[in-house]
C-alpha cells in the first residue's frame, strides 16, 4: 500500500483514525468510499486521527483514507462579499442549486466562482519592483467596495508583463521576470494568521451609533469585546446593530452553532437591510459563514478560523473590518465533543484543558496592524458568548473575559423590562477609554472623559441609594439626594435606552451624544441652583422643556436643535423659583 492511501482503523463520531498513511498534521484527507472530507489533528506512531467535517455514518472501518498533501485552505479573491458559506468555505446557495436542501456528503464545491469574468484594472507596470502583500490591480467586486488585487505573501520580483481586461481568477493577469505567475485568487491556509508589519496600539475607536457602547464602553479598531448573555436579552439584535452603524468597511459575519431557526433569521433579515452610508444592500459589504448547530460538529470548529482569515485578507488591502462571532460557546462546544472523542482527559466543565489557549489564539488575530503594503487596517472581532442558564462564571465566558478588552454584559432582567440595548451599566466595562482619550479631544471635546467620568459615577451613585429606596422609599431621602436619582432616570431613559428599530434614534453619532450627555449634565446644575435658590423639586423636573429635550431625539435635525432646548430648560428651570 502506498503511503499516500491508507485504511480507516476506527470511528468515533467525527473523529476517525487511520492507519497506512503517514500525513503532516492539519493535512487535508478524504475518508471512506464517498470522500469525506477530514483534517489530521494528531499523529501516534502509525495512526492517524482524524476530524471530519462531514456526518460519518455509516462508513466503516476498512474504507480507503486518501492524502490530499494540502492544509486546510480558504480561496480568497473577487467574489467573496455577498457569499453565504458553510464552515469549510463550500457556498450554501450553489450547493443548494445542485442538490436541494439537504446536502449530500463528499461533496466539493469550490468557495469562489472560477469561470466568472471580472474586470481588472492594473495599478503597476511592466518594470517595476514588486513586494509582497502590494495591491497590484482593482476589481469593482460590488457597488461599494473595490477589491484590491494583491501580490500573494511570499511572493516578490520585477514586473515582466501585467493585463488589463476581463479575466477570471485563475487566469494570470501579473507575469514577473522570475517566471512567477500571479492570478486574481490566492490560497491560505486557516490556522496561520496572515503576515503584516507591526501592530498599532488601539488608539482609535470603532464608532458603532449606539450611546451605551461608544459613550461609556467603547471599543476601538482593532480591540476585541465579549457579548455574553442569556437566551432572548438581544445579542443577535445588538451584532446586527454593530454590523449595520459601526464605520467598519467589511462585515465578516459567522454563524457558528447557532440554532437553524436563528440563522435563518440572521440570513432572511441580513440581505434586506439597507447600509446607511450608500443606500444600497448591506450584503454588498457582507461575508456570512453559516455553521448551524445541526451541521457536522468539527465543521463549527473549522468555520471560526475561516472567518478569521477571510477578515485578515480584507484586512490587508486596507480595510476596516468588523468579525461577528455568534456563538464561541458553541464553538468550544464543538471542541469539548471532538476532545472527549479523542479521550483527552477533560478540564473544567468537560472543556478540553486548552479551552483558553485556543481562545485566546482567535482573539489574538483582531488588531489594527500596518499591512505589508504598508496601509492601516484593522480587524476588529466582536464574540458573543451564550452561558447556559446566563451564569458568567462558566469556563467559556471566563475564558473569554481574562482575553477580552471589552465586556458589554447583557441582562435578562432589563430585557424584561424593556430597556434596550439590554446591557448592565454597572457590570460591563471596556479598557479602552485611556488609550482613545486623546482621540476624544482632539476630535470631539476636550472634556469629554470628564463628562464620561461624570455620567458613570451618577450611575453608580443611582444604584447605591436604590437600595436605601427600596427600604424607606424615596420621599424620605433628602431633597439633594432625591434629585440625583431624577438625574440618573434620565440618564438610563434619555441617553442609555436605544430603539433600533426607529429610524431616527437607531444611530447616534457621538458629537451628538456628547451634546445630550452635556444636556443631562446642565440640568444637573440648573436645578440644584433653582432648589438652593427656593424652588420645588417637583416643579422643576416637570419644565415642559425637559420633556421636549427629552422627546426630540426621536426627530430629525436633533443635532442642530440640541442647543436651543437645553437653553429654553435653563431658563425655564430659572423661573420655577419666582413660582414658588
Amino acid at each position: 500500500m502506498s503511503e499516500e492511501n491508507g485504511v480507516i482503523y476506527r470511528i468515533s463520531g467525527p473523529v476517525v483514525t487511520a492507519i497506512g498513511i503517514a500525513p503532516r498534521m492539519y493535512e487535508v484527507v478524504r475518508v471512506g468510499n464517498e470522500g469525506l472530507m477530514g483534517e489530521v489533528i494528531e499523529l501516534h506512531g502509525d495512526q492517524s486521527v482524524i476530524q471530519v467535517y462531514e456526518e460519518t455514518s455509516g462508513i466503516s472501518p476498512g474504507e480507503p483514507v486518501v492524502r490530499t498533501g494540502r492544509t486546510l485552505s480558504v480561496q480568497l479573491g473577487p467574489g467573496l462579499l455577498t457569499q453565504i458559506y458553510d464552515g469549510i468555505q463550500r457556498p450554501l446557495p450553489k450547493l443548494e442549486e445542485t442538490m436541494g436542501v439537504f446536502i449530500t456528503r463528499g461533496v466539493d464545491a469550490d468557495g469562489l466562482d472560477l469561470e466568472k469574468k471580472w474586470e481588472f484594472n492594473p495599478a503597476i507596470k511592466a518594470g517595476d519592483e514588486i513586494s509582497a502583500g502590494q495591491i497590484i490591480g482593482i476589481v469593482q467586486e460590488t457597488e461599494t467596495i473595490e477589491h484590491r488585487v494583491m501580490v500573494p505573501p511570499g511572493k516578490s520580483g520585477v514586473v515582466k508583463s501585467v493585463e488589463s481586461g476581463s479575466f477570471n481568477i485563475t487566469e494570470t493577469v501579473c507575469k514577473l521576470e522570475d517566471g512567477t505567475e500571479i492570478a486574481m485568487m490566492q490560497e491560505w491556509p486557516v490556522r496561520h494568521p496572515r503576515p503584516f508589519i507591526q501592530k498599532y496600539a488601539p488608539d482609535v475607536p470603532l464608532m458603532t451609533g449606539q450611546r451605551i457602547l461608544d459613550f461609556l464602553f467603547p471599543l476601538a479598531k482593532g480591540g476585541t469585546a465579549g457579548i455574553p448573555g442569556p437566551f432572548g436579552s438581544g445579542k443577535t439584535v445588538t451584532q446586527q446593530q454593530l454590523a449595520k452603524w459601526s464605520d467598519a468597511q467589511i462585515v465578516v459575519y459567522i454563524g457558528c452553532g447557532e440554532r437553524g431557526n436563528e440563522m435563518t433569521e440572521v440570513l432572511d433579515e441580513f440581505p434586506h437591510l439597507i447600509d446607511p452610508n450608500t443606500n444600497t444592500p448591506l450584503m454588498n459589504r457582507t461575508v456570512m459563514i453559516a455553521n448551524t448547530s445541526n451541521m457536522p460538529v468539527a465543521a463549527r470548529e473549522a468555520s471560526v478560523y475561516t472567518g478569521v482569515t477571510i477578515a485578515e485578507y480584507f484586512r490587508d488591502m486596507g480595510y476596516n473590518v468588523a468579525l461577528m462571532a455568534d456563538s464561541t460557546s458553541r464553538w468550544a462546544e464543538a471542541m469539548r465533543e471532538i476532545s472527549s472523542r479523542l479521550e483527552e482527559m477533560p478540564g473544567e466543565e468537560g472543556y478540553p484543558a486548552y479551552l483558553s489557549s485556543r481562545l485566546a489564539e482567535f482573539y489574538e488575530r483582531a488588531g489594527r496592524v500596518q499591512t505589508l503594503a504598508g496601509d492601516d487596517g484593522s480587524v476588529s472581532v466582536i464574540g458573543a458568548v451564550s452561558p447556559p442558564g446566563g451564569d458568567i462564571s462558566e469556563p467559556v465566558s471566563q475564558g473569554t473575559l481574562r482575553i477580552v478588552k471589552v465586556f458589554w454584559g447583557l441582562d435578562a432582567g432589563l430585557a424584561r423590562q424593556r430597556h434596550f440595548p439590554a446591557i448592565n451599566w454597572l457590570n460591563s466595562y471596556s479598557l479602552y477609554p485611556q488609550a482613545l482619550d486623546k482621540w476624544y479631544r482632539d476630535n470631539i471635546a476636550s472634556d469629554f472623559p470628564e463628562v464620561r467620568t461624570e455620567i458613570s459615577t451618577l450611575l453608580q451613585v443611582e444604584a447605591e441609594l436604590q437600595e436605601i429606596v427600596q427600604l424607606v422609599g424615596s420621599d424620605a431621602l433628602p431633597i439633594d439626594q432625591q434629585l440625583t436619582l431624577e438625574v440618573a432616570r434620565m440618564i438610563r431613559e434619555y441617553f442609555l435606552q436605544q430603539n433600533a428599530f426607529h429610524d431616527v434614534d437607531t444611530y447616534s453619532d457621538l458629537k451628538l451624544q456628547y451634546d445630550m450627555a452635556r444636556a443631562i449634565l446642565s440640568f444637573q446644575e440648573e436645578a440644584k441652583k433653582a432648589i438652593a435658590g427656593g424652588a420645588q423639586l417637583e416643579d422643576v423636573v416637570n419644565v415642559p422643556a425637559r420633556t421636549d429635550l427629552m422627546r426630540g431625539r426621536f426627530e430629525k435635525g436633533y443635532n442642530d436643535k440640541i442647543g436651543d432646548l437645553v437653553s429654553e430648560m435653563g431658563k425655564q428651570i430659572s423661573a420655577t423659583m419666582g413660582a414658588n
